[in-house]
């Protein structure tokens, strides 16, 4: 074997022994059983796309009850929890895991190495701060990074909006973290970046016009534009047709689970008064 190669495969295992001592369970036996089921299921299929692949293994989260906080544990670790869900980490885990089976992989230590890309900024834990709690910013670090693209930018009909997000510093007794000083000095060091940030998103008036849902995929990773003036985006899922129709695949507070939306994705947008939806997909 090649030097180079020999050097590219020790690269490949330190840092997967990193995330791995990043790593937190909430049923390490059952979690990992289980994320491995579903990645050698979900390899032995034929997708044509990643949004293929993101929308079987979300299906698969279906019924699973939701809870809020999961990650909120200190010390900041790369925790996994499949035994609840709440958006966040519903919508995290299905793309890692739909990440993981792209580069050709079923190992639970990949989708923990996955995880951690995917959640943090840089792809590296380093503290509470290091999370990409703001949307604005999962998607800006994620697409320079090259995991996934906006997809917003595709359709025929988008619209801006201009955005300062400072809501975690502006709201500090909802996040206990936050007390600590240092890591409020943080949070506000990454809002800064964030003041008048202008972000694409399509408007809920557009979801049921012709072009804009024939332009939507099944799988499509979506994130719901909040009226809120300092936060951009309040709850995420997944797109999912029902007999050609855009539903909400997400983990719902107010069902208590993982569920497929009664409504579609539209009149789903109108009763919640929100204002629109971004749209991100894996890169192929």
């Amino acid at each position: 074997m090649k030097k180079p190669v020999i050097a590219l495969l020790a690269c490949l295992v330190s840092l997967s022994a990193s995330a791995l001592a990043n790593a937190r369970f909430h049923n390490e036996a059952a979690d990992t059983t289980r994320i491995t089921e579903i990645l050698v299921d979900a390899a032995s299929k034929h997708f044509k796309s990643s949004g293929e692949r993101v929308g079987y293994i979300a299906r698969k989260f279906i019924g699973t009850p939701y809870a809020a906080g999961t990650l909120e544990i200190s010390p900041e670790r790369v925790t996994v929890n499949l035994d609840s869900l709440d958006c966040t980490t519903f919508f995290e885990n299905v793309l890692a895991m739909a990440y993981t089976i792209g580069e050709g992989r079923t190992s639970w230590r990949d989708f923990i190495y996955n995880l951690e890309r995917i959640r943090y900024r840089n792809g590296e834990l380093n503290g509470y701060g290091s999370r990409l709690h703001y949307i604005c910013d999962w998607f800006v670090d994620n697409i320079h990074r090259g995991n996934i693209e906006d997809a917003t930018r595709l359709f025929p009909r988008i619209n801006y909006i201009v955005r300062s997000i400072d809501f975690m510093s502006a709201n500090r007794d909802k996040y206990p973290t936050l007390a600590d000083p240092a890591e409020l000095e943080r949070i506000k060091s990454i809002e800064i970046g964030y003041r008048n940030h202008r972000f694409p998103y399509i408007k809920t008036g557009d979801i049921n016009g012709k072009d804009t849902r024939a332009a939507l995929r099944d799988g499509d990773a979506i994130a719901l534009v909040t009226p809120v003036k300092n936060l951009d985006v309040s709850h995420t899922g997944f797109v999912v047709m029902v007999d050609g129709v855009p539903h909400l695949l997400h983990a719902s507070s107010a069902s208590g689970k993982v569920e497929i939306s009664s409504l579609p994705l539209a009149d789903y947008l109108k009763r919640n008064r929100l204002l629109g939806i971004r749209i991100a997909r894996l890169k192929d």
